[in-house]
């Protein structure tokens, strides 16, 4: 499903202060599996999550996603292939806390062109798969953390994709909120949904069935 091959990172390219995040990364990643990886900060995680999430694109190398070498498009190509294949979790949620736990799913539905009569139905879907859908008319400012991330969870399956990315998912959470948010993820990922979960936390990461370590940009 996922090939990363030679994949290079770099920035400010040519200056003083260039730096190398990610170096010649190999991976391969197949469906259904719900892999973490692990390191300091600094170690090129996050590089890593947000090229994977087609939120950036390489320096160098080949990503190949679901078939499709991805490292070189076009950005509205790339952004297509974002929101029809991938969901991304952010530790900080990133919901807007004036809209409702549905408002908030139904976002991804709108850029994704899905039709008026079916967004809100999908949304709901989503927010059942969470065992939140009692909460979709509630404002998500009136939430627990442990709520808004389910919310923000649901927001990331709402288009059935294909792989989820989660960025310390449990990283703002106490130990039985994470615990549930972890469980909820592992349900998703039996029913057939990739995650590749960026973590500190090795019992978040004893949940997944396969651990990378990063250091100074590169996979162990």
């Amino acid at each position: 499903m996922i090939v990363l091959e030679n994949i290079t990172k770099q920035y400010n390219i040519g200056k003083p202060n260039q730096l190398t995040a990610l170096d010649g990364i190999n991976l391969q990643i197949d469906a259904g599996e719900m892999i973490a990886v692990m390191g300091a900060s600094g170690a090129g995680k996050s590089t890593l999550a947000h090229i994977l999430a087609c939120l950036e694109s390489p320096t160098s190398g080949s990503y190949h996603f679901d078939g499709e070498d991805v490292s070189q498009l076009k950005d509205s190509r790339l952004a297509k292939v974002r929101n029809q294949g991938i969901g991304i979790l952010l530790q900080n949620f990133a919901l807007l806390q004036e809209d409702t736990a549905l408002g908030n799913c139904e976002i991804p539905l709108y850029f994704n062109k899905t039709r008026l009569p079916e967004m809100k139905e999908k949304a709901l879907q989503a927010l059942k798969k969470v065992g939140i859908e009692a909460l979709a008319k509630q404002k998500v400012g009136t939430m627990s953390g442990g709520q808004q991330q389910r919310v923000a969870l649901a927001r990331a399956i709402v288009c059935d994709p294909k792989l989820v990315i989660a960025d310390e998912p449990t990283g703002a959470l106490d130990s039985a909120t994470a615990d549930e948010v972890m469980e909820q993820m592992k349900i998703l990922n039996q029913g057939g949904t990739t995650m590749l979960i960026v973590t500190h936390d090795q019992t978040v990461a004893s949940r997944c069935s396969r651990i990378l370590h990063m250091k100074d940009g590169h996979l162990h």
